[in-house]
């Protein structure tokens, strides 16, 4: 029995010395939480989380969505805010591993509203104010929120995350399809491009205002590998290779339908006012898509659903070559959007499967998104 005891001890004070070692690697500047148990698959702060999350997508990549909208000649600024969006996330991983979530969020979610009012007092042909406030500035806030906002789902779920992360990727097919209605009527409309610009900043700011306030983290501890021993170890597993050089290869294709779909039908003849819900169709199919992944995935396999779903992306993005009607528009609006809203949303569930340490998800996330940012800019 008096072994016993010394023995439940000494084990007492271990986890005491390990626990006081831990908040020493701490970082003062971005605190972080600890638990000893596993993420709860569910719960009212989850799904709070879960519903913050869906939001900054739908503000975030949601907005660049429906850059179609804008003149082609400023098309290229809205491959450039894809770019770094996904390249920013190398900084913004690593930072929330380290527990600077909410710095993130906070900042992010400025810089985005922020370079919404201001593109409002744009004028005509300041091609060098728009390159700097929609495509630098906007593409700096998004990359800071999107990769985070995502990744922090698994700190929340894990049987359900597959799931729960393809429902949150729906929020932006969903905000594509509201931005795009939105800027579409106001733009063309009677408010001109100042007043639209500035009611779209207002939702953007009000809707990542409720974000910020909805998610919460857990109880992650801070990793104790640095930065170059992760990349090194991504360097030395073939799977994550071969996924993040094939994601970089599709990226270059994956954005065509998105830019083009509404401009190749006004030159096809198709009425102009039709055209511009084009995107707004895509979106909607993508949001289906999205939404219908994870379920999905449970069936067929998330590495079999990823490879189905791009090849299929591929097959219609050359189908446009025949378009010539209205029918064959919505026909590649419904079907790339479904396809392709599929594919996206398993990337990073497909990530963190190849996570082994969940705490080093954020900065993996960085490397491979930085590789792909590479493909969506050369897709213009």
């Amino acid at each position: 029995m008096a072994q016993d005891e010394f023995r439940n001890e000494v084990t007492t004070d271990e986890k005491s010395d390990v626990l006081e070692e831990l908040g020493r690697r701490q970082s003062p500047d971005c605190p972080t939480l600890y638990s000893d148990s596993g993420p709860p698959d569910g719960g009212r702060q989850a799904w709070a989380t879960a519903f913050g999350s869906f939001l900054i997508q739908f503000c975030g990549y949601g907005y660049l969505n429906s850059f179609g909208v804008y003149q082609v000649s400023v098309r290229w600024i809205g491959a450039l805010g894809f770019f770094l969006t996904a390249s920013v996330t190398l900084i913004s991983g690593r930072l929330y591993d380290r527990g600077c979530f909410y710095h993130l969020m906070i900042v992010g979610s400025l810089l985005q509203s922020l370079s919404l009012f201001a593109l409002s007092f744009a004028k005509p042909g300041q091609f060098y104010m728009i390159f700097v406030l929609q495509g630098i500035l906007s593409g700096l806030g998004v990359g800071l929120t999107f990769g985070p906002s995502m990744a922090v789902i698994s700190q929340h779920f894990s049987k359900r995350r597959t799931l729960v992360m393809a429902v949150v990727a729906a929020g932006s097919p969903l905000g594509g399809i509201s931005h795009s209605i939105m800027l579409n009527r106001l733009l063309n409309g009677t408010v001109g491009f100042a007043g639209g610009v500035r009611a779209s900043a207002g939702l953007v700011s009000a809707l990542l205002l409720i974000a910020c306030l909805s998610m919460r983290t857990r109880a992650l501890s801070t990793p104790t590998s640095s930065f170059s021993k992760v990349a090194r170890k991504c360097s030395r597993e073939v799977p994550f290779i071969l996924m993040t050089a094939g994601t970089t290869l599709s990226q270059i294709g994956f954005f065509f339908p998105t830019y083009y779909l509404q401009l190749d039908s006004i030159k096809h003849g198709i009425d102009v006012q039709f055209s511009f819900y084009l995107i707004a169709i895509l979106n909607a199919a993508s949001a289906v898509g999205r939404c219908t992944a994870g379920i999905i995935a449970g069936y067929t396999g998330l590495l079999n659903l990823t490879i189905a779903s791009i090849t299929a992306c591929s097959v219609i993005i050359l189908s446009m070559i025949a378009l010539n009607n209205i029918f064959g528009a919505v026909a590649i609006g419904i079907a790339y959007g479904y396809v392709a809203g599929t594919y996206i949303s398993l990337l990073i569930p497909l990530v963190a499967i190849l996570t082994p340490d969940l705490s080093e998800l954020g900065a993996r996330m960085g490397i491979c998104f930085t590789f792909t940012a590479f493909g969506a800019l050369l897709s213009e």
